[in-house]
């Protein structure tokens, strides 16, 4: 068992213990997962590039862990309610991106694709 498979199992184990399973499809898992990336993102709101690089050597630095943990579980979660492998997803979105935006159309640009 992998890493992923080992916490899918032990977040599983902690829902079903809870009797949370019932909460848990997808509609609600994603929109858990949108409130713990706005709760992430609000740690980083008004903080200058150099300061967010910096984040974690600051007071809020266990609640930025903290909440990247919140949005990975329930990622992880939403993965294994829908028996998808995130690491297949993100490889064929490298793939796609990869394709969209070619090295010599946007190196040091930040221009999305179809403004290339």
């Amino acid at each position: 068992m992998n890493k992923l498979e080992e916490l899918q199992k032990r977040y599983l184990d902690v829902v079903r213990n809870r009797d949370w399973e019932k909460f848990h499809n997808p509609k609600n898992l994603v929109m858990a997962l949108s409130s713990e990336v706005g709760e992430l993102a609000d740690l980083f709101l008004w903080a200058t590039g150099e300061d967010s690089k910096n984040i974690l050597n600051t007071s809020r630095a266990q609640k930025v862990k903290d909440e990247i943990g919140d949005v990975f579980l329930y990622l992880v979660r939403l993965c294994d309610e829908l028996n998808i492998d995130p690491f297949q997803c993100a490889s064929e979105k490298l793939t796609k991106s990869e394709s969209k935006y070619p090295v010599e159309q946007c190196k040091g640009i930040s221009k999305k694709y179809n403004e290339l």
